[in-house]
């Protein structure tokens, strides 16, 4: 039995999602893009996964480097999501990072990981890198989520 793309498409965007942008470094350039599938995969040793498109530019450098950074972006960074998400080579115009651990580190975000590549794993139309913690960092601001195609953040219920 085979599943409509407009069904998964409607059953997954009810899903809140975080949301981050996955960067790497390429011949002293930053290059990122954004993403919502990723999640902590091990405390012991400390490990994530990110999916990242098989046609994406920053996954031939990830592959190439063996590294990558994960931001995970605040509630007021939607437009760095943006920025991230788009197609093309200038995506770090006018945006505050710095290099740390290797890796380009976007400013102000809620959490940083600097990741080794331990595997990469073919997954539909994206491959799944899974990153070996080397460094992180974090913030108590509120993260930015995805859900029913907007932006957003969580929000306690009491």
């Amino acid at each position: 039995m085979s599943v409509s793309a407009d069904d998964f498409r409607a059953v997954m965007g009810a899903v809140a999602t975080p949301v981050a942008v996955v960067t790497a470094m390429d011949h002293g350039r930053p290059h990122g893009t954004t993403v919502s599938a990723f999640t902590s995969l091990s405390l012991d040793p400390p490990m994530v996964l990110v999916a990242l498109d098989r046609d994406s530019a920053l996954l031939s450098i990830v592959t190439r480097t063996r590294r990558f950074g994960l931001n995970v972006l605040t509630a007021e960074q939607s437009g760095l999501a943006l920025t991230f998400a788009r197609k093309g080579d200038e995506k770090f115009a006018g945006v505050a990072w710095a290099h740390q651990h290797g890796l380009p580190r976007l400013d102000a975000v809620s959490g940083w990981l600097a990741c080794d590549v331990d595997q990469l794993i073919p997954g539909g139309d994206h491959i799944v890198a899974i990153g070996r913690v080397t460094a992180a960092e974090h913030d108590p601001r509120a993260p930015l989520t995805y859900h029913r195609r907007t932006f957003g953040t969580h929000a306690v219920l009491s």
